[in-house]
């Protein structure tokens, strides 16, 4: 059976909303029952912003995690405010280009991805640092298959965004790549 809560973090303006979306449209395109949960301040840019995101294969009842089995924290406060909420044994992805605090609790896998030089790295510095964790995280957690989550971004990317699909594709590839190159798993 297929069920994975998972919570998105990070500043408003890092793409947060967005890569919710796009795993959620992924869980749907694949026949699964989703749920998206967005959060954010007023402010949006520069505030701080998460969602909740939960695909399963039954009926989901509530669609807010108090233990996510997977968080996703692009930034320092969101590290703090949402990494002891991660079940044991639960999956902490980490923006190690922004937060530099290390995780202290040994029942996480912790996966630090420094996205935001991966993306000055390979991708001359666009801002889809999202993108990229996406890439690492479906190359360690396959909440969804790649080939979804590529659809997904061509759904979600229609219209006026459309130009940045080719953008989005490479980005989720340098994630993916790195992983399967190797990433350390844990600090």
């Amino acid at each position: 059976m297929k069920h994975h809560e998972i919570l998105i973090a990070g500043f408003g303006g890092q793409g947060i909303l967005f890569l919710g979306r796009v795993l959620a449209v992924a869980g749907m395109l694949e026949g699964h029952e989703v749920s998206w949960y967005p959060s954010y301040g007023p402010e949006m840019r520069g505030g701080t912003a998460n969602c909740t995101v939960i695909i399963s294969d039954e009926e989901i009842g509530a669609t807010i995690s108090d233990r996510p089995g997977v968080c996703i924290v692009m930034n320092e406060p969101s590290f703090f405010r949402f990494a002891p909420a991660v079940q044991s044994g639960g999956l902490l992805l980490v923006n190690a280009s922004l937060v530099r605090a290390k995780c202290e609790r040994e029942d996480l896998e912790v996966l630090p991805v420094p996205a935001n030089d991966l993306a000055k790295l390979y991708l001359d510095g666009a801002e889809v640092t999202n993108t990229i964790i996406l890439g690492a995280l479906l190359a360690r957690c396959p909440i969804v298959q790649r080939e979804s989550a590529e659809r997904a971004l061509a759904e979600c990317l229609r219209g006026k965004r459309e130009k940045l699909y080719t953008l989005n594709l490479k980005a989720l590839e340098v994630g993916w790549e790195f992983v399967e190159k190797g990433a350390e798993p844990c600090w």
